[in-house]
């Protein structure tokens, strides 16, 4: 995805020129970002499950408990310190572990991208206000691309993700357990 930035000059505004071709763009794009919002949805269900496991398997109550009014980073963190603690005891982690906290993080912050941006901002290129920049040399306003090819990466990553998680559960299920 490309971004760019404009300087902040007094007001928050974004120039759009066509608002027709920006309109065409968006209605383009809303399919894909009502799948990438609903595919996130099922990995944070998923990885909700995974972590009320960690806690006991017999209920969910327990884990639910912990997780109620935890954000999905904070739930990446949880999964993170459950599973280095697991590997301590198999001397190293398990295939893929790294590639896919890396992508349960990547899938969170693309997802915050799409749902937080201002759609209505969206010029006739696809470019879309994500948020203002603060640093020591002033504000920006950031804007990033969000291309028909680009939402249907952030849709693959979220279900790549998904099936990783799964698997990487199962190998540790198998790892804890033994093959049944």
């Amino acid at each position: 995805m490309k971004t760019k930035l404009k300087e902040f000059v007094q007001h928050l505004s974004h120039d759009v020129v066509d608002e027709d071709k920006a309109e065409e763009y968006l209605d383009d794009a809303l399919p894909s970002i009502g799948l990438i919002v609903m595919y996130f949805n099922s990995l944070e269900s998923w990885l909700d499950s995974i972590l009320c496991e960690n806690f006991t398997d017999r209920t969910d109550s327990t884990g639910l408990i912990v997780l109620n009014k935890m954000n999905y980073a904070a739930k990446v963190d949880l999964l993170k310190r459950f599973s280095d603690d697991f590997h301590i005891c198999l001397a190293q982690p398990i295939e893929g572990y790294d590639q896919l906290i890396n992508d349960l993080k990547e899938s969170g912050r693309l997802r915050n991208l799409v749902v937080h941006a201002n759609w209505e901002s969206t010029d006739e290129e696809g470019y879309t206000y994500v948020r203002l920049k603060m640093s020591k040399s002033g504000m920006q306003q950031e804007y990033v691309q969000f291309t028909k090819e680009s939402l249907q990466k952030i849709i693959e990553l979220i279900i790549k993700t998904q099936f990783s998680l799964s698997a990487y559960w199962e190998a540790r299920n198998e790892a804890l357990y033994g093959s049944a």
